[in-house]
């Protein structure tokens, strides 16, 4: 692993991953309930050690098609689903990962690899066999890009901060300041998307069991909690 430094922060990125399955929890809360379980988890776990303190800015271009295959699956809830996406931390695009996500029923898995600079612009300039010059994941976009006609779609930006606790291998994160833009293009750009999409997102990810503790300091009796997809809320834009 490497350490991504900017401004101080460092934010540990992945040289290779084979995406075990892990659970995967995520609700859209309220920022009060925000301030509320960020007290607590300070109290109960430990920070991330990414970022500063477990605090980092992420932002991500997701890939989409003109039929949106990937939003209609998150909506409609569809039991196998995957999507891609080049994600940077701390504002600093020199380091980009290139991320597979997939949904297998309850189960997430996540494989990474990091991606040139000059791939990715060449790719937002429309040059897709760029991607050749990357790993088996570049490849593998390759295909998606040419067979389902993906396309960068949407950039997602937001605030996160991180907390973890060794048993269960599990990793809480609160979301906000989650922000959209619709033009692909300026994804690296150091400016913010100027859209907010507002809310923030409690995660909860684990292994094989989620400690009793843990799963009792993120309840938040007497609030219906409802399943929230940042892309999604990003992508309501357009």
């Amino acid at each position: 692993m490497t350490a991504n430094e900017t401004g101080g922060a460092a934010v540990l990125v992945t040289q290779s991953s084979a995406g075990a399955l892990r659970h995967e929890l995520k609700h859209e809360i309220s920022q009060a309930d925000r301030f509320l379980l960020r007290s607590r988890l300070r109290a109960a776990l430990h920070p991330d050690p990414n970022g500063d303190g477990g605090r980092y800015r992420v932002r991500s271009l997701y890939f989409d098609n003109a039929d949106d295959k990937v939003l209609r699956e998150k909506l409609e809830g569809a039991p196998r689903r995957e999507k891609f996406r080049i994600r940077f931390y701390c504002g600093d695009p020199s380091r980009l990962l290139l991320e597979k996500k997939s949904k297998i029923v309850n189960l997430c898995a996540k494989r990474s690899e990091p991606l040139d600079p000059a791939i990715c612009r060449a790719l937002l300039a429309g040059d897709y066999d760029a991607l050749r010059g990357g790993g088996e994941l570049c490849r593998e976009l390759l295909c998606k890009l040419r067979m389902e006609q993906l396309r960068p779609r949407t950039v997602v930006d937001y605030d996160r901060e991180a907390f973890v606790f060794p048993a269960g291998n599990v990793r809480v994160t609160l979301d906000s300041d989650i922000r959209a833009g619709m033009t692909p293009s300026g994804f690296l750009s150091p400016a913010l998307p100027d859209l907010t999409a507002g809310g923030a997102v409690l995660e909860v990810k684990y292994d094989a069991f989620l400690p009793d503790f843990v799963r009792d300091v993120v309840q938040l009796p007497g609030r219906r909690q409802t399943a929230f997809s940042k892309y999604a809320a990003c992508r309501s834009f357009g």
